[in-house]
């Protein structure tokens, strides 16, 4: 119950953190810059091996949003590059987040279809 309780307080913190920088910021930040943010903010911390603790303290609520996008990139890219050289960090990060990309695609397309979407 707690590991739940902790999924949901770090995910819920993770995005009122992008919230907040784009209220308080109009109309300088934008969704794109959180985006990008978040996934380089993943990157970095990862790389310096500070988003593994929070990953094993929250669980999904660490993984889920963007910047756990970024640290499964810069994992994944770390792996291919220990495995197979400098040609591996081109790879590895495309492989590692292969399936949550193509989900993505595949589900996005889905409810397009179904529910007829505007824009």
């Amino acid at each position: 119950m707690l590991k739940i309780l902790l999924a949901f307080v770090v995910g819920g913190l993770i995005c009122v953190i992008g919230q907040l920088l784009m209220d308080l910021t109009r109309p300088s930040i934008t969704p794109a810059h959180i985006l990008v943010g978040y996934v380089t903010g993943g990157v970095l911390l990862s790389s310096v091996g500070l988003y593994q603790p929070l990953v094993d303290l929250a669980g999904a609520g660490a993984t889920i949003p963007l910047a756990g996008f970024g640290h499964n990139l810069a994992q994944g890219a770390i792996k291919a590059v220990e495995q197979k050289g400098l040609l591996g960090a081109f790879a590895g990060g495309i492989e590692a987040t292969a399936v949550g990309v193509a989900a993505a695609v595949v589900f996005g397309y889905a409810f397009a279809v179904l529910f007829n979407p505007r824009s």
